[in-house]
């Protein structure tokens, strides 16, 4: 198993971690690897990584869920980052062949943060 950090500097925002992934994947690895974020307020999900995407990705996110109006949030003000995190789950699995992930032409393996700005941890385990 291997780990990485994502930092990120807004509330909500969505960040291209296919790179980091690959960095972290043994040269010879083939199978599946499952890359996971230890975190309630964050989520790991796979689709297009092209900017304007991601920021469209970031604006349906904070329309479908509403900031406040929540029972959580009499705790600490954070239950949309809990639902929005609950949309977008905590983990994917993709297929590694050689060392590199083998996803589709247009795939990205993408960190949605829920909660920010955070430092959070993403594991990868082969």
């Amino acid at each position: 198993m291997a780990t990485f950090t994502v930092t990120t500097d807004e509330r909500l925002s969505v960040v291209d971690v296919t790179d980091r992934v690959e960095e972290v994947l043994p040269a010879d690895a083939s199978g599946t690897a499952t890359v996971f974020v230890e975190h309630t307020t964050a989520g790991i999900a796979i689709n297009e990584g092209e900017q304007r995407l991601l920021s469209d990705f970031e604006t349906a996110l904070g329309n479908l869920i509403p900031d406040d109006g929540w029972e959580h949030d009499q705790i600490d003000d954070n239950a949309d980052s809990h639902v929005r995190s609950l949309l977008v789950g905590a983990s994917e699995t993709v297929p590694v062949e050689d060392g590199s992930v083998a996803l589709g032409t247009w795939q990205s393996i993408l960190f949605v943060e829920c909660d920010g700005p955070r430092q959070r941890t993403v594991r990868v385990l082969i």
